[in-house]
């Protein structure tokens, strides 16, 4: 995991809203320090290549990331921005998130954080994992994530009921089909190629066609009460602290000094 970088010297402010907020540069140390506070343990994971007649210093780092998982061995998060990229529109995922039924199935679903996300809203859905005596299946409706966006403000999207986006129209979600790739899940029906799984997508995009600032996506057997705590949060009105804007957002944040 890379070091945080240094704020000391920078000056922090709160800032509104966080979905314009970006990830603080501290998207793998807040996330991390979390997990490792709630008592999951973590795995370095390493592989390289070195010619025969080279030292061990030498060799070429070709994947390096960090693996953490629950006590009960049925969830854990996976920091993978140092592998080779899995993309959600333009911006590389950072964080993935699984879990399972038991400690020997394989995965039900599969949640994919790219970089920039704020990370708070990755930690509440962390924590909403963690509370949860079974992390495989949700019994909760779609209307549980729309619920949610709506208490923080959200507006619903005039052509799909599934979909709601903030005030500023600068970040959506939305309830609607997966793409075919990159995208994994437990279901079997999930996996027919002629199907078209749906499940919740979340992006920013502080100016159009600017590109995005962060995205999410939850594969579909992803229970729909994890993804409100999601939704909950990146609509929260609370401000967020930071030390760095988005350039992209610039304009648009509401912005108070600490001191």
């Amino acid at each position: 995991m890379p070091p945080p970088p240094d704020s000391s010297s920078c000056p922090a402010y709160w800032v509104t809203p966080r979905h314009l907020a970006g990830d603080d540069d501290l998207l793998a140390d807040q996330v991390g320090s979390h997990l490792t506070a709630a008592g999951w343990t973590s795995l370095t994971l390493v592989r390289g290549r070195r010619e025969p007649d080279e030292s061990d210093d030498a060799r070429q780092v070709l994947r390096s990331t960090v693996l953490y998982v629950a006590a009960d061995a049925l969830s854990w998060a996976q920091w993978v921005l140092a592998d080779e990229p899995i993309l959600l529109g333009d911006q590389p995922v950072a964080w993935t998130v699984s879990a399972r039924a038991t400690p020997e199935s394989l995965p039900q679903w599969n949640a994919y954080f790219s970089a920039g996300t704020p990370h708070e809203v990755v930690t509440d859905f962390l924590l909403a994992l963690e509370n949860r005596p079974d992390p495989a299946h949700g019994y909760a409706a779609p209307q549980a994530v729309l619920d949610a966006l709506a208490g923080g403000g959200w507006v619903r999207d005039v052509d799909t009921s599934a979909a709601m986006s903030d005030p500023q129209l600068a970040a959506s979600m939305a309830f609607t089909t997966l793409p075919d790739e990159g995208i994994q899940d437990g279901d079997p029906f999930v996996l027919d190629p002629e199907g078209e799984a749906a499940g919740w997508q979340a992006w920013c995009e502080p100016r159009m066609g600017a590109g995005l600032l962060w995205a999410v996506m939850f594969s579909a057997s992803t229970p729909h009460d994890l993804v409100a705590a999601f939704a909950g949060s990146l609509a929260s009105p609370a401000p967020v602290l930071r030390h760095t804007l988005p350039e992209s957002s610039e304009g648009q944040l509401t912005v108070q000094p600490t001191v």
